[in-house]
This record gives structure tokens, sequence and C-alpha cells, in this order.
């Protein structure tokens, strides 16, 4: 009976990428941005245990400790993710160097990383079997949470309610208006998350759907892309060869002219097959159900959800 309970107390802190326990730093933890943030996921029950800034090692820093580098941070905490403020410029190295420590899922929410040194890090990275390697999430993004869990990101908390809806998105506000439309309706969510709008990212729509797929803890995927790139049409034709839970998308960009840029450095339609409505078909076509605007994603989540019984 003791193990069942332990085992039922294991499952309800498991999660996608992160769960309850995961032992975060924070790297760039001193500056303005990493201070106001790693503040608001300390009062959201993250588990911070530390923080990197080169040349304040050995400091206090929101009453946890200051390293100079990432492989010393782990070392004397043990954590396992990392979520980066530092600037643009910095961001390649410090990603590389969480990589190097052991650092198993890393958030970059910078904004203006160089596309060279994105596609730097994917070279990187494939030095790394595919279970030593690191899951990088972002850059450009609003990160990760696991409602009630823990929040590796910079999105408000409280409109996330648990549940049972896995929810990745390419642009953050949209993903933030799903979560809000799901919270009205009591619908919960599983794991959030913000893969960035950039064109080169360190995970796609297709990585995070296939971790989703066999995490018992979600029921329903929402994808929320937009114009721009083939990751949403490869996440489809995944999804129907290998899916067996329902995956819904909502495409934003269905007026954008060809060649215009819509926000996001990666939205721009430059190809066949990378506007809104032709992306539309395509997962019509894989079997996934499409919510038509920004407004009916909740009503269609809870429409399929109802389907499920």
């Amino acid at each position: 009976m003791l193990q069942i309970k332990q085992l039922q107390h294991l499952n309800n802190q498991m999660a996608v990428v992160i769960q309850k326990d995961t032992k975060i730093l924070i790297q760039g933890f001193t500056g303005k941005m990493g201070t106001f943030h790693a503040d608001e996921m300390i009062k959201y029950g993250s588990n911070i245990v530390g923080g990197v800034t080169p040349g304040k090692g050995g400091q206090k820093h929101l009453d946890r400790p200051v390293f100079n580098t990432v492989k010393d941070a782990v070392k004397h905490t043990g954590a396992t993710a990392s979520i980066l403020f530092v600037p643009p410029a910095f961001a390649a190295d410090s990603a590389m160097e969480a990589a190097d420590a052991g650092i198993k899922t890393c958030v970059a929410i910078v904004d203006g990383i160089p596309s060279h040194d994105m596609i730097r890090i994917k070279r990187y990275m494939r030095r790394y079997s595919r279970k030593e390697k690191m899951t990088l999430v972002g850059p450009n993004c609003a990160g990760i949470i696991s409602p009630g869990k823990s929040m590796l990101g910079i999105m408000p908390g409280h409109i996330y309610q648990e549940g049972r809806v896995g929810i990745i998105s390419r642009s953050g506000t949209l993903g933030y208006e799903a979560a809000q439309q799901l919270k009205n309706l009591n619908i919960g969510v599983s794991t959030s998350v913000g893969i960035g709008g950039d064109p080169i990212n360190g995970s796609s729509f297709r990585d995070i759907i296939e971790k989703f797929e066999t995490d018992d803890e979600t029921d329903l995927i929402l994808m929320i892309g937009e114009i721009g790139g083939p990751q949403e049409v490869a996440a489809g034709e995944f999804a129907k060869e290998n899916m067996k839970k329902p995956v819904i998308a909502y495409i934003a960009g269905l007026t954008a002219p060809k060649g215009k840029r819509m926000g996001h450095a990666g939205a721009i339609v430059s190809a066949g097959g990378e506007s809104a409505a032709e992306k539309v078909e395509i997962l019509k076509e894989s079997g996934i159900t499409i919510a038509k605007n920004p407004s009916v994603i909740g009503e269609t989540v809870s429409s399929v959800l109802k389907n499920l019984g």
C-alpha cells in the first residue's frame, strides 16, 4: 500500500519537460530581468536553487547562492534546468555552457539572438547523444509552465489552471489567450510550452508534441502556429502517422500577404506551404481539428474534449 501511495505521489508531480521538484538555475541571475523573473518564479513555487553571474560567485541573491559558472552551480546544487536572462550576444555561449555542465532543459527567453548563433548552438549539440542532449526551448519565447507544479518562464502564472490539455505556441500572447479561454471554461492545462517565433529555434512543434503523446497527464494537444516556416506542417505529418491523442491547431495570419513579416522574425511567407491558409488545409488532411479564429480556441478544445467522453 505504501509503494502504491509513493507511486501516486510521484505521478502527481510528473509533467512534460519540467516537474514540481526540478532544480532550476537562473543564468544572468543578478541582472534586472533575471532578478525580476526569478522572484516571480519563486513566488509561483518553482524550485530555484541558485544562479550564475560571472564575477559574482560566492554572493547571495534572493537568498540563493550565486556562482561564476554553470558547471560550478550544477556541482553544488544538482540543478537540471536553467533559464537565460543574458544579452543576445552572450546567449549562444550561455546555452552551450549549460549543455556542457549537464543541464537537461534550458529556456532561452532572450529576443534578438542572431540566426548564425542559433545554427552554431545546433551544430554544437550534435556532439551529444539523443539521451544526453539538452532540450533547448526558445529563443524569443515565454518559456514553460506546468500549472501547480513549476514555471520556467515569464508567463502570468495565475491564468493557467491545472488540467490535461497540453499547449505548444510560437506566440506568447496567443498562448496566454488560449490559457485564459480554457480557464474561463474550467479546462486546465498539463503543460504549456512556448517554443518562440524565431526562424531557427531550439525545439520544434514536432519535438514537443512527441513528448505530449507519451505524457500520462495530457489528453489533448493544442498547437498555436502562424505563417512562415514548415514546423506546423511537419508536426501535422508526425501526428497523422504516430499520434493517438487528438490535436487542435490555430494558425495565425490568414490575411497576411506573401513576403510581409507579421511580428515574429520567422512569421513571413517566403515559400509554398507557408501561408496560414495552406497550413490549415494540410493540417486538416492530417486529421487535425482547426480553430477558425483566436476567439474560438477554447470552444474548439471544449468540443473535442466532450467527444472524448
